[in-house]
This record gives structure tokens, sequence and C-alpha cells, in this order.
């Protein structure tokens, strides 16, 4: 296995870095600053815009998609290094255009879209001008097993008729989001694995109606959001639907294999900001005449840090090369196996962080009750572990067939 990053993805490496130091972790206070006093915690603080002029400008832009006509042409490896150090600000993922729903939003339209809805989309998606939101989860069934579905889209001659109500919609409150992917049970007399379509509906079509938007930890997680959205009669052209009814599930798992990664490096980039900041408050902090650092077990709780981050960090590696040289479908132990183990290690390790900074590790002082909170929702929003576990299990029982003793 080889995991050596090519000139090119060390030279953005080192460009991330940079910028990272210099433009948008110092941003974000104002940011914070701007979003509560600006014109509501639902509008765009303009510093973002800044810095994403700025990101565009400096060519740190598109980075995830490895298409080379939309986007950088990175494999799976070489943007690896480049999520995680996305993963270290909330801010990073939009400064650089590269941020969820949106990422996978973009990859379904490059390599599922017709030219018509790239050129409405796709293109100003990848602009940065407008964002988009995913609507899969569905309040009134166990949406882990996404064949439970009941939300329909139904043909009718040259539309497609959408009815359901689906929550946990992310980026549905956002200001610039202007459509919605749409899955749902387009025929249930099909094969089950397609009688599901995915359709663009633009937010503001008749009949879509945001119902709430739903906290996390107590927190909306504004401008962005998460919310509850119901379809009633909503009716859009039949060329809206993406690659036609029916590819739903064969969309959906060519969308999750590449947004996984780049899940579980930006988390793991999460995990190595809250092992920097612990250490610094170990090191400043004095109790009972010492340092934090030389209390306790407090040195053992680092290096098992240490350990356990690079641990989970060669394996998304491994994970992303497999991907890049034999395919999603032969990495799929590999790639639910990361998702179990980086935000494990990453909740694990922002827990101790927030610890070893007693009071101040959950206010908002410190970004830490954010990234404990980011890396504990991850366990559910990308899958329930529970879930990756089942077919890590299912494919390491078919390695070893049942033999007589």
């Amino acid at each position: 296995m080889d995991f050596a990053y090519s000139p090119r993805a060390r030279q953005l490496i080192a460009q991330v870095e940079a910028f990272l130091r210099e433009e948008i972790l110092p941003a974000e206070a104002e940011y914070r600053r701007q979003l509560q006093s600006h014109d509501g915690p639902w509008c765009q603080p303009p510093i973002m815009e800044s810095l994403k002029a700025k990101a565009k400008a400096a060519g740190l832009w598109n980075l995830f998609l490895p298409d080379n006509e939309w986007g950088a042409g990175l494999s799976n490896v070489d943007y690896a290094p480049l999520a995680e150090l996305s993963g270290r600000s909330f801010l990073a993922p939009e400064v650089f255009n590269c941020n969820a729903p949106d990422s996978g939003n973009m990859e379904v339209l490059a390599k599922y879209g017709s030219p018509q809805q790239q050129e409405r989309w796709l293109k100003p998606l990848l602009a940065g001008e407008i964002r988009s939101a995913f609507c899969m989860t569905e309040p009134a069934v166990a949406s882990s097993d996404a064949t439970n579905m009941q939300a329909r889209a139904v043909v009718d001659g040259d539309s497609i008729v959408c009815d359901g109500r689906k929550w946990w919609s992310s980026g549905l409150g956002h200001p610039h989001c202007r459509v919605l992917i749409y899955m749902a049970l387009t025929d249930p007399t099909a094969p089950p694995y397609a009688r599901h379509s995915m359709v663009l509906i633009p937010i503001d079509s008749a009949g879509v109606k945001i119902e709430r938007m739903l906290p996390v930890f107590g927190a909306y997680d504004e401008p962005f959001g998460h919310g509850e959205v119901s379809f009633n009669a909503v009716r859009v052209p039949l060329d809206h639907v993406i690659a036609g009814p029916g590819r739903g599930f064969e969309i959906a798992q060519g969308r999750l294999g590449p947004g996984r990664i780049h899940h579980c490096m930006r988390v793991l980039g999460a995990a190595e900001r809250a092992l920097e900041l612990m250490i610094a408050r170990a090191r400043s902090r004095q109790a009972f005449g010492k340092a934090l650092i030389d209390l306790g077990g407090n040195r053992d709780i680092i290096a098992d840090a240490r350990i356990a981050l690079e641990q989970a960090r060669l394996l998304t590696l491994k994970a992303a090369w497999m991907m890049d040289t034999v395919g999603a479908k032969a990495a799929m132990s590999e790639i639910s196996q990361i998702k179990v183990v980086a935000p494990t290690v990453a909740q694990k390790i922002i827990d101790q962080a927030i610890q070893m900074h007693g009071g101040a590790g959950l206010s908002d002082d410190t970004p830490l009750a954010a990234l404990y909170a980011y890396a504990r929702v991850l366990r559910i929003a990308d899958g329930p572990d529970e879930v990756h576990k089942a077919l890590i299990a299912k494919l390491e029982l078919r390695r070893h067939p049942e033999v007589p003793v």
C-alpha cells in the first residue's frame, strides 16, 4: 500500500495549512460575532463570503471533487489530508466549497446529472453561489434501513409528483439553499433496490414547507441548520429526476463512499485540534501545586490519544487507497470500519479535552463542545455504528465460510 501524497497534494497541504492559520482560524471569533449580531442567526455572515472569495482566488476550491472537468481531480488518498485539515474549523469546509451535503450533491450531479441539471444546479454549486440539502431520512420509519422509506415520488405523464415528510435535512436553513435532492419510493413493485428515485426540487416549489428546524444538543447550527420538511403534492418536470426513475439506490451508493472518507478525515482533524487544545491547557493550568500535565494519568491520556489518532488515520487512508485502486465495492468493509472508528476515537479525545478544560470546555469559549456534538452526531448521521458493524461482520463471515472440524 502506498499512502504517499503526490507532489500536487503536498503543495495543496502546505497552502491549506497556511490559509487555515492565517485566514480561517483568526476569523472564527468575528464569524460568531456577525452570526449573533448581523441580520439574525439564519443569515450568512459577510465574513464567510469574504473568506470564500480569498480561497477561490488562491485555487483552494472544490478540492473534494475527483472529476477533472468539474473539480480538482485529486485521488481519495490525496484529498484525505486536505479534508482532515478542513475538520479543524467549522468554517473551513464552506470556505473551500467542500462542505456536506453540497459536496455529495455535487458529486451526484457530476456523475449522474443531465447536462440541463448540471447547468442549472451543478455550476452554481461549484461556484459557491447557492447551497443545497439532501432529503432522505424520515421521522416515521427507521431510516437506517433506507428500504423503509414511505415518501413517494410518482411519475405522472411528463411530471413527477412528490408527497412525504423528511427530517434531519442538513443545510435546509441556510439562506443560500436553493435546491433539494429528494429520495423517495417510485415503484413499490420493482426489485427492492430499483424502487426509489432521486428528484431535484427547487426549495421554493409549491407544496414544499419547512416545518421546523431541529436542534442538536440544544443548538441549531445556524445558519446551516437541520430541518424537517414536508412535500405536499409537489409537482416538478420529469426531467428533474436524476438519471431516471428507479435509480435512487444506485446513486446513493455512489454518493456515500467518498463522502464517508471525507467525514472521517474531517472528524480526525477535529480530534487533532482538541488534542492540541488539551495539551496547551494541561501545560498552562495549575492545580494542587502542579501543572495539569503532571497530575493523575494525564500524560497517559495524551499518549493514548496520539496512538488512537494514528491508528484511525491509517485505517482511513487504507480505505481511501482501496477506493482509488480497487473501487468502492471492494472497500466496503474498510469504509464501514472507518465510519465506526473515526468518530468514536474523536469523541473520546474531545471528551477528554473537555474534562481537562473543566467548565471552560463546556462553554462557547472553546470549540470543544461543538466539536464533541459533531463527533457524536456522525455516529448516527452517516449510518448508525450498528449498521456498519453488521456489514463488517457479514463480509468477514463470508471470508471464513464454515468448514467441518
